[in-house]
């Protein structure tokens, strides 16, 4: 069968051939170049520089996002503007439609984990070497760019923070400050203090109290010599009281009594008080009478003049009144320490009594400096690992996008793949010529051979006769081959003269 249909065959195959030829040779060659871009972590130790810039992403989504970064359309456009590509088409056309033909003709992918491999196809090996250039030094560069930015944006947002620490912080010592000095003597740092204070007072009020009670002993005493030196009224004859020897002593002891007790009461009591009024209405009363009984003794003569017994009396009375008096101004000065004794002594004991809400309010003050204080300072510490770290991003220390593979000029085009395509176009041809060739043999219901016969009927075959070939047949035979030969040279020579032009051209 492939013999009979060989024309079939060979035909479809030769002219399928030839139009690949011809139709891939005319293809225009594209370059490929590529570039791999890795990851670098940093170079220095975490245990010296701790690094703001932890971007706690996986480095696939990381090397994602810097795909989406090549392929998007802000970065195309400005390569596009740049290195001058497709001009012609931009004249026509906009710019969105050149962006998304680069877009195509552009390769990314990852490799391995940490790697990115960045490829573009043109139809000239400088603008593809150029094209990858210039992404993979965009990578690198907005990579940098983003990393500073990110460094020196959380250096200023730990500046302000540590400000606002700041300024919380010294407001906070303000009011701990103002509070201390304010309830200074009723912190609990003061208790032991001011219980040694109340152990000295109650011993001074217990001084001062035996000390009142022996000037109070010794005045009593005093008041008892004086009483026993007044003059008693002495009888006459007749049975009568007599007057007293001196009637104007007794009034005198009286006048000085009062004038001692008005002092004492006024060194310890307000003017307008009542007693110190009354002692006053009393010290007048007594003038009064002493002046009475002075202008009553005056007109009279032949008065019987003093016995030295009685002036001895008088001055003792006097000398008695004196140190009363002087007793009485003692005993009002303690008095008066006694109740200033008494009212520190209150004063210091409410300090006590205040002690527990005192520590409270202190305590809740003291926590919150502290955590304040604890908060700054870690700021603080922040900051400046900041600071180094954003100084560490400045010199390219840090965690970064590396070439690792260059791009270079492509030396032989990457597509299309002509070898393959020839190939693809001889084997569809050929397939073509024998499924014309299978398909005129189905069709074809003439008998040839004796299989045909037994293949057709059921009659048994008697016998062969052997085909006649007449001298005009086989002429015309001749003639026919010699047609098809010249047909099927003058088909090779087309093909082989396209060929010849395609791969000239």
């Amino acid at each position: 069968m492939a013999w009979r249909r060989r024309w079939l065959i060979v035909v479809p195959f030769v002219v399928l051939t030839t139009a690949t030829i011809a139709v891939v040779s005319k293809l225009p060659a594209r370059y490929r170049a590529e570039t791999v871009i890795q990851i670098v972590p940093q170079r220095l130790s975490q245990e010296f520089v701790r690094v703001t810039v932890t971007e706690r992403v996986p480095d696939k989504d990381r090397l994602s996002s810097a795909i989406q970064q090549i392929r998007s359309q802000p970065w195309l456009e400005e390569i596009v503007v740049e290195l001058n590509l497709y001009p012609e088409e931009r004249r026509v056309t906009s710019l969105g439609t050149v962006v998304n033909r680069v877009r195509d003709q552009l390769h990314v992918a990852t490799e391995g984990a940490q790697s990115l491999r960045v490829g573009f196809e043109a139809e000239s090996p400088a603008i593809a070497m150029q094209v990858t250039e210039r992404l993979a030094a965009r990578v690198i560069s907005d990579n940098i760019r983003d990393r500073e930015a990110l460094a020196g944006d959380t250096s200023a947002f730990l500046e302000k923070q540590l400000e606002n620490a700041r300024e919380r912080l010294v407001e906070q010592e303000k009011r701990l400050e103002a509070y201390r000095l304010r309830y200074g003597s009723e912190l609990p740092t003061q208790l032991q203090s001011n219980l040694q204070v109340i152990q000295n007072l109650q011993s001074q009020l217990q001084a001062l109290g035996e000390n009142l009670n022996r000037d109070r002993d010794r005045r009593l005493l005093l008041e008892r010599q004086l009483a026993d030196l007044q003059p008693e009224p002495s009888a006459t004859t007749d049975g009568t009281t007599a007057a007293p020897a001196a009637p104007g002593a007794s009034a005198l002891a009286r006048l000085e009594a009062a004038r001692a007790e008005l002092e004492a009461l006024e060194a310890r009591l307000q003017p307008q008080h009542p007693d110190v009024v009354a002692a006053r209405k009393r010290l007048r009363e007594l003038q009064a009478e002493v002046d009475q009984g002075a202008s009553r003794r005056a007109p009279i003569t032949g008065e019987r003049p003093l016995s030295s017994a009685e002036v001895t009396r008088n001055t003792r009375i006097k000398d008695l009144q004196s140190d009363m008096a002087g007793l009485d101004r003692q005993i009002a000065h303690r008095l008066e320490d006694e109740q200033k004794l008494r009212a520190n002594l209150e004063a210091y004991q409410s300090r006590i009594e205040a002690v527990p809400t005192r520590e409270s309010e202190l305590a809740s003050l003291t926590r919150d400096y502290d955590t304040l204080q604890t908060l700054y300072r870690n700021l603080l510490t922040k900051r400046e690992d900041s600071k180094v770290a954003e100084n560490l991003e400045r010199q390219q220390v840090g965690e970064q996008f590396k070439i690792v593979d260059p791009p270079r000029r492509p030396d032989k085009p990457s597509s299309p793949d002509r070898i393959r395509l020839y190939l693809a176009g001889a084997g569809g041809g050929l397939l073509l010529g024998f499924a014309l060739a299978a398909l005129f043999e189905f069709r074809d219901t003439r008998v040839r051979i004796e299989a045909d016969v037994r293949a057709t009927t059921p009659v048994p075959i008697m016998g062969v006769v052997p085909s006649i070939v007449t001298r005009r047949a086989r002429m015309r035979a001749r003639w026919a081959r010699a047609a098809a030969t010249l047909a099927a040279a003058a088909l090779f020579a087309g093909c082989a003269v396209v060929v010849f032009k395609t791969f000239r051209l």
